[in-house]
């Protein structure tokens, strides 16, 4: 088995590319993960590590976000600045906190999701600027998925995955879901998942790379 086979999730094709030197310049040092791959090449499987620092109290909320917004953004330009301004509206991470305190602590049930979910959106309380659902529902992935639980779990929900999903999955061509598209999108993975015999991340894959494809 090579490195590449153990950092590969079933479904992931490729990892994201970075410059690292280009985002430790824009970010705050305090928010950089620790042990972060340096090499540009971030792979799930290394968000996923500070996610679980993150839930053992040895990563702080963020650098998990800084972690997240690194893999989300890509080699995006404006990816840097906007993690900044983000990271900025939060410079304790309290809000961070409070957006993850119901998936961090144990595998998160509907009315967990939906609540961190209203919190992200929640300009009075975890709102942050820059960090709409196309991200947060990244952050929420990383901070509440259950390798291995199976049933109802935090997915990715961007403009991508959303172009890809069939009608039945009850969610809308717009950018600004409301929690119960999410939550519908999940069930819908989640009898995805359980039908084909996969984790429901994997459905996501398949989803991102076959509208990835067919809108290239």
């Amino acid at each position: 088995m090579t490195m590449t086979d153990e950092l590969t999730l079933p479904g992931e094709p490729a990892p994201i590319t970075v410059d690292p030197d280009r985002w430790r310049v824009a970010l705050p040092p305090d928010a950089w993960p620790d042990n972060f791959p340096s090499s540009g090449e971030i792979w799930r499987r290394d968000v996923f590590a500070v996610a679980d620092a993150y839930r053992t109290g040895s990563a702080s909320p963020r650098q998990l976000l800084t972690a997240v917004l690194i893999w989300g953004y890509g080699s995006i330009g404006y990816g840097p600045w906007r993690a900044a301004r983000s990271l900025g509206a939060d410079p304790e991470g309290k809000r961070l906190a409070y957006a993850l305190e119901e998936v961090s602590a144990s595998a998160p049930d509907e009315d967990a999701l939906r609540t961190a979910y209203r919190r992200f959106r929640d300009p009075n309380h975890a709102r942050l600027p820059w960090l709409g659902p196309g991200l947060f529902t990244k952050v929420l992935y990383f901070a509440g998925y259950r390798r291995g639980a199976g049933g109802l779990q935090p997915l990715i929900l961007d403009r991508v995955v959303a172009s890809g999903l069939p009608v039945e999955a009850g969610v809308g061509r717009q950018a600004d879901w409301l929690s119960e598209e999410w939550l519908a999108y999940l069930r819908w993975a989640a009898e995805q998942a359980q039908a084909r015999g996969v984790e429901p991340d994997e459905v996501e894959m398949t989803v991102r790379n076959g509208a990835g494809a067919a809108t290239t």
